[in-house]
């Protein structure tokens, strides 16, 4: 009877062990624990990347993705062993939404963090700071020379791309949201103004700025003196921002970008895309969980 038992025993065992190997292979891990979206990503050497294309943050040229955002991303992954890049362009204020939906892995356009962002995506921490620009009719006719500016002028209008910040920056300094007109991005706010729809267009200083390089009109010019509004979220912090559910990749994301920062080589990247490497860094005291929780506004 207890060879009967020993042996029943036995083979209990054995069906146990073979199901536990069965599993480890059916997971695809090797049993080893690797597993997640940053496992995933190694594995197929690719990640896919949404980007809106707003230069010197992240845009297309000739087919290829370029920009400080761009450029600081590849530099990270490259780090992680994952070293291609499928770009996906999309408007600006489409990026989260897609991000969510799974249409993307990451996006990097250089999106500034604020509180509202950070309900619905996973910022890596912040890889540069920028502040505001303004740009209008050439000879500036109506004298526009900050936000409260406008707000003063109930009939001058102001062309904003859908979904960024500045909406809310235009707001808080009082202006009316009747005066704010949306455009799907940069040259759609650019013809607004041209074509005296508008009386002004506002982004982030450098992304305009290089957007009135790059269009080559002599009816618009960049408010030199403009005046930077005093609220929260100037200056803003840019940074990429992954899927909530992807902590692993976030956290790995995280890690070799604080190395980049640290060897100089995000500030390198920065020069290299127009930006100035030393005022548009940021320093080690501003995180991303203090930008999300309002503590730095």
């Amino acid at each position: 009877m207890k060879k009967v038992l020993l042996t029943t025993t036995l083979i209990l065992m054995l069906i146990f062990l073979a199901a536990c190997g069965s599993d480890e292979e059916a997971s695809g891990d090797g049993g080893n624990g690797e597993s997640g979206k940053l496992a995933e990503l190694q594995e197929a050497g690719k990640v896919t990347i949404g980007f809106a294309n707003e230069k010197p943050y992240a845009y297309e040229e000739d087919g290829e993705l370029k920009g400080a955002a761009v450029d600081i991303a590849a530099a990270v992954f490259k780090e992680l062993g994952i070293e291609e890049m499928d770009s996906q362009l999309a408007e600006f204020g489409q990026l989260i939404p897609g991000l969510g939906a799974g249409q993307f892995d990451v996006i990097t356009a250089g999106m500034a963090i604020n509180p509202d962002r950070c309900e619905n995506a996973a910022f890596g921490e912040p890889e540069m700071q920028y502040g505001e620009g303004l740009i209008v009719q050439k000879g500036n006719p109506l004298g526009l020379m900050s936000y409260k500016d406008i707000a003063d002028n109930p009939d001058a209008t102001v062309s904003v791309m859908a979904g960024a910040t500045e909406n809310e920056f235009l707001k808080s300094e009082g202006v009316d949201p009747g005066q704010i007109q949306s455009a799907p991005d940069i040259p759609a706010t650019f013809s607004a103004v041209e074509s005296g729809r508008a009386d002004a267009t506002t982004g982030t200083e450098m992304t305009i700025k290089m957007a009135l390089e790059s269009a080559g009109t002599e009816s618009l010019e960049f408010v030199d003196n403009f005046e930077q509004p005093d609220i929260d979220g100037v200056p803003s912090y840019g940074a990429a921002a992954f899927h909530k559910d992807n902590e692993d990749l976030l956290q790995a994301y995280n890690e070799k970008l604080a190395e980049l920062k640290a060897s100089g080589k995000v500030a390198e990247l920065l020069d290299a895309n127009g930006f100035n490497g030393e005022t548009n860094s940021v320093s080690d005291d501003i995180t991303t969980e203090k930008i999300c929780s309002g503590d730095i506004k």
